[in-house]
């Protein structure tokens, strides 16, 4: 194909190029009219690198079929398809806004805008699957959200059919006849945007209608906080977290985030389909309540009364506006009723025995449903989450978990026991330690999600002081307390206590006697030393 700018002004069949929309590794979009009809319309055409690449034209005829199949309000109309002078392209309606993608652009969309484009891109996907079309590459660049906030799902280029009466199994791609089925679909190749990969997707596994909803499940997660909920430096790390790692719980970073919003990603982000949505029509469902009971302006059930009440108010005023001496009489009684009753809550409060109170039963609020065993709990400064190690594969590994309650998300994986300490005074990291075998290492882990780093080590009982500056650490082979900076750098000896006694199966260390404590220890070491006389 000529130059881009080239292309302007020119005519293509009966499309008269306008001017260049933007472009992408799989194609590039024009603005065009269409002379017949008298109508803009967006002419897609192929790289240059592309436009005699047999997979990426068979890709491309794929994307205007599967489509041109579906007639949908949320999805881009597919109006013709064309080649001329060895250009082949793709004309589809002329649509005014911008991509999901740029809607987001690192921030949370608003509430109301986010409920009516995921709304859309439900109803989309549920007219795409009810054909028997798998879309297979749902991501923000690939939802386009018109000046009106309509929802349009764009490129199908991925897209897989299946026969409705048949298997998922049993499914092949709309060019199974013309090109090799190996080359697009086949397992143990992954297909798709890496960061809304579904599980199976990443594992190369037959897909079906259920791929879709993971992928709009990230890109809801996405929309609600401005974040992706499966991040790397790398795909094998973005891999490794969608198949083994939780997301960082929506609500952590956008508190604002309704509880029945956070329900629906959370489903949508099963790692076992058999969990997650099994149609788009369900998430569809739970969207549209979400919107009618986000309305400010719905009455509720028990609404009736409220206006009864409201119709009634002139009848009362009226009435009010002339009382009659026994009503004025009533008001009295009630009056004087009312001031007795305060007199009495007084005396009982000041006055009554409360002995008893202490043995009242304290309430205790189960928080979580996880079953494995938990240790070395500890609370963040702020009270909202609790770290704990749990055994996965036969290690200790770092959790962190919400008190509001919720799926603990786990933050190490590697090899090797962990303990945790404490939280750094901020809440954005999580010290821990790795036990023997071998010296203690003591490590820091990002409370979002991240690699931990090592900080110390022969180090045990870190504990931070309140303004992030230090961290106090008791050294084993030293008997001795240090200090050092946040990083583990400028260590210095701060106490040395006489016959420091240390118990390796308690964590636990044991002074002769307290008064010989300087008030520095006694603030900065670990709670679970014991001080005796």
């Amino acid at each position: 194909m000529a130059d881009s700018s080239s292309l302007i002004g020119q005519a293509i069949s009966h499309y008269l190029i306008l001017e260049m929309l933007g472009g992408g590794g799989m194609g590039v979009v024009y603005k065009a009219q269409d002379t017949r009809l008298d109508r803009f319309v967006a002419l897609k055409f192929l790289p240059d690198g592309l436009a005699h690449d047999r997979q990426a034209m068979e890709r491309f005829r794929r994307e205007a079929k599967a489509a041109s199949a579906l007639n949908h309000p949320n999805i881009c109309t597919i109006h013709d398809i064309g080649e001329e002078n060895g250009r082949a392209f793709i004309a589809m309606e002329f649509l005014e806004g911008k991509t999901l993608k740029h809607t987001i652009a690192g921030r949370p969309v608003e509430r109301e805008v986010l409920l009516d484009v995921a709304i859309g891109v439900a109803e989309g996907l549920n007219a795409a699957h009810l054909k028997g079309i798998v879309h297979r590459d749902i991501k923000p660049a690939n939802i386009f959200v018109t000046e009106s906030g309509h929802a349009k799902i764009l490129d199908f280029g991925l897209a897989k059919v299946s026969s409705t009466r048949s298997s998922v199994d049993d499914a092949t791609t709309l060019a199974a006849n013309e090109i090799d089925p190996e080359h697009l679909t086949s397992p143990g190749s992954t297909i798709g945007t890496v960061a809304y990969m579904s599980p199976e997707q990443v594992r190369g596994k037959e897909l079906d209608a259920r791929t879709d909803l993971f992928s709009f499940g990230t890109v809801l997660y996405e929309m609600a906080t401005g974040a992706l909920p499966f991040r790397g430096e790398s795909p094998g790390t973005i891999f490794h977290a969608i198949l083994v790692r939780q997301p960082v719980p929506a609500v952590r970073l956008n508190p604002d985030l309704p509880t029945d919003l956070e329900r629906i990603i959370n489903r949508a982000l099963e790692k076992d389909r058999e969990l997650r949505y099994q149609h788009a029509s369900e998430m569809r469902s739970e969207l549209l309540r979400l919107k009618r009971d986000s309305d400010p302006g719905r009455i509720s059930s028990s609404g009736s009364g409220a206006v009864d009440e409201l119709t009634a108010e002139p009848t009362r005023s009226v009435a009010a506006a002339q009382p009659s001496a026994a009503l004025a009489r009533k008001r009295y009684i009630v009056l004087a009723v009312c001031c007795a009753l305060l007199a009495v809550a007084f005396v009982a409060y000041h006055f009554w025995p409360r002995s008893n109170t202490s043995s009242s039963p304290t309430k205790i609020t189960q928080i979580s449903q996880w079953h494995k065993p938990i240790k070395l709990a500890t609370l963040s400064p702020d009270g909202h989450a609790v770290a704990f190690t749990s055994p996965v594969d036969g290690y200790e590994q770092v959790f962190l978990m919400l008190t509001s309650g919720g799926e603990p998300l786990q933050l190490t994986n590697d090899q090797g026991s962990k303990a945790v300490d404490n939280f750094s005074p901020d809440g954005k990291e999580i010290y821990f330690e790795k036990p023997p075998p071998g010296s203690n290492e003591v490590w820091a882990v990002p409370t979002l999600g991240g690699a931990p780093r090592r900080v110390l080590s022969s180090a045990i009982s870190v504990v931070p002081s309140p303004d992030g500056a230090f961290i106090y650490y008791f050294k084993p082979e030293v008997a001795g307390i240090f200090r050092s900076g946040k990083s583990g750098l400028n260590e210095e000896l701060v106490y040395n206590p006489p016959k420091v006694l240390v118990s390796s199966s308690s964590r636990r260390c044991y002074f002769p006697t307290a008064r010989t404590c300087s008030l520095l220890v006694l603030q900065a070491m670990n709670p679970n030393c014991v001080f005796t006389e």
